[in-house]
């Protein structure tokens, strides 16, 4: 990280880069697309997205639709990509916006980012409603995205097929909510 701040000084004040602050930022966003996907899982088991399988048409909805090659997304799709741009415009809010709740996405002018937790966060600090905690629990969404994201790929599933399997068939086969 010190490298990074010799080489970019002016991103490096800011925050931007390898710092904890990044790593915190994109640890909530690993812990909300969690969130997404299970949401999702138990919205489509229940029925709650109407005509998820139909195609949106041009003629109704223009190049938003479009996927490429003259496919479209589906109801489904649009709504999943919808909620996402909301919790985008929510997000720049928080990181850009007056700082009420005290924690920006970038350094404020004179902020010092905190220390770094090194491979492992420290087991001490690490329950309840913690920085230490949020990072050990932001690594672990990370990293269970990319493993869901990776053997989606390798399996040719669908990511929500891949989570149902993981959850022992409770997400979409035989719902528990």
């Amino acid at each position: 990280m010190s490298q990074f701040a010799a080489d970019y000084p002016w991103l490096a004040k800011y925050g931007f880069g390898p710092t904890v602050k990044a790593e915190r930022w994109n640890g909530r966003h690993a812990m909300f697309g969690w969130l997404a996907i299970l949401g999702t899982g138990v919205a489509k088991s229940h029925g709650w997205l109407p005509s998820g399988d139909v195609a949106l048409t041009y003629n109704e909805w223009g190049g938003l639709a479009q996927q490429g090659f003259n496919t479209y997304i589906t109801n489904e799709r649009a709504i999943i990509m919808i909620a996402h741009v909301h919790a985008l415009a929510v997000s720049a809010a928080a990181a850009f916006g007056p700082q009420v709740l005290g924690d920006s996405l970038t350094l404020l002018d004179g902020e010092k980012d905190e220390d770094p937790y090194g491979l492992f966060v420290p087991l001490k600090g690490t329950f309840g409603l913690t920085p230490a905690a949020e990072m050990a629990n932001g690594r672990m969404a990370m990293m269970g995205i990319i493993a869901v994201v990776l053997t989606s790929a390798i399996s040719g599933k669908d990511i929500l097929e891949v989570v149902d399997i993981g959850t022992g068939g409770n997400l979409l086969t035989h719902p528990m909510f």
